[in-house]
């Protein structure tokens, strides 16, 4: 029987983002391993009720310590010479590096690695970029060239990612897909009425820096100035990694009377009480919590930035606005303010948008033939 390993560093995705991936194995007759490292019973109880089969293994998800990560690579590679799987999909940025060595190591067929975005640190600064960022970045991109030089495939999610890793002689021109996002079941995310007044703007994201929070409240501030009835949702947890907020900058935002910010909470629910859905990131792979936004029908302002970019067309489903940019972004939202209108319309263009492009099935079809299947 043939066997799939899929390999992460976070449990909670394999439901959340590879859940319509696995009943797709699963409906084929594929064995599915899913391997992560912080299995608690709550998503483990999730996995197996996708049909797949929960399998523990020790990695850190943050930090790069030398000798923890060469263990992580050893008891990996072993792991996966004990299931046999006939193929790998290692996602995120360790599972990507370390899982596909392990799984060369092991004598796996074929290995697949999914770069979802490139992340903090290949996001550039307006600011010089200090010398351990530097640092960190020639590391991992060293990293990620010898690991995926061991790939059968490549896959990632915007143009602008294929440039910058095939630009770099990462990875080779003729081993990388643009998958263009994960996708979204779109039985599962319909379209959903505009809600009533006031105008509600919405970010959902890990509360990082770069994710443009900072931005987000800035521009809060510019426009409640104008309208205070205007409100402002932040969706998020707090976040162990160098760009992550402080508890205490989110909480003077919520006393500010900027922000409401229930913390880390299920998206849809909140989505469909927002009128417009904002990300004001500096990079991203193609972010999901876009996707599900379209699929709702709402609007998005987001960043003239890879793989923000690849979610609107402007003026067409919403606007794309300059990295850190706070007056662009507050403008951006006015105009939203002062034409209520324009949340329907180019609502109903982003449901067309996700459903030409971001539907999860289509992309699921073209995901098994990149895996072999």
């Amino acid at each position: 029987m043939t066997a799939c390993a899929i390999i992460t560093s976070q449990a909670f995705s394999l439901h959340n983002f590879r859940g319509p991936l696995i009943k797709e194995l699963i409906s084929r007759g594929v064995t599915v391993y899913a391997l992560a490292p912080d299995y608690d019973d709550e998503t483990r109880a999730k996995v197996t009720a996708l049909g797949a089969i929960s399998v523990d293994y020790q990695m850190s998800r943050t930090g790069m310590n030398p000798w923890q990560d060469g263990r992580a690579i050893i008891g990996l590679t072993m792991l996966l010479r004990r299931l046999q799987p006939d193929v790998t999909l290692g996602y995120f940025i360790k599972p990507v590096i370390y899982g596909t060595l392990a799984a060369w190591l092991a004598g796996v067929p074929r290995r697949v690695a999914m770069i979802e975005g490139l992340g903090y640190v290949f996001t550039t600064s307006r600011f010089s970029i200090k010398w351990p960022r530097r640092l960190l970045k020639a590391l991992v991109s060293k990293l990620y060239k010898f690991s995926l030089s061991k790939a059968h495939q490549v896959i990632v999610l915007n143009r602008d990612d294929v440039a910058e890793l095939v630009g770099a002689r990462i990875v080779n021109e003729n081993k990388v897909v643009n998958l263009g996002g994960i996708g979204v079941d779109l039985a599962e995310w319909p379209l959903a009425p505009t809600p009533a007044e006031p105008v509600t703007f919405l970010l959902a994201a890990r509360l990082l820096r770069e994710k443009g929070i900072v931005e987000y409240a800035s521009a809060a501030r510019q426009v409640k100035r104008q309208h205070p009835e205007v409100r402002f949702l932040l969706l998020g947890a707090l976040d162990p990694n160098p760009g992550g907020l402080h508890e205490y900058e989110i909480q003077h935002w919520v006393t500010e009377g900027l922000l409401e910010w229930p913390g880390h909470v299920a998206v849809k629910s909140w989505l469909a009480q927002a009128s417009v859905y904002v990300l004001p990131s500096y990079r991203e792979g193609l972010p999901r919590s876009t996707q599900e936004a379209m699929a709702l029908g709402r609007p998005v302002i987001t960043t003239d930035a890879p793989g923000c970019r690849d979610t609107v067309q402007e003026g067409v489903n919403g606007y794309l606005v300059p990295t850190r940019d706070i007056t662009a972004l507050a403008t951006a939202m006015l105009r939203f303010v002062k034409d209520p209108s324009l949340i329907e319309t180019m609502g109903h263009e982003s449901r067309r948008m996700a459903e030409e492009n971001f539907d999860v099935h289509k992309i699921n079809a073209r995901l098994m033939r990149l895996l072999g299947f």
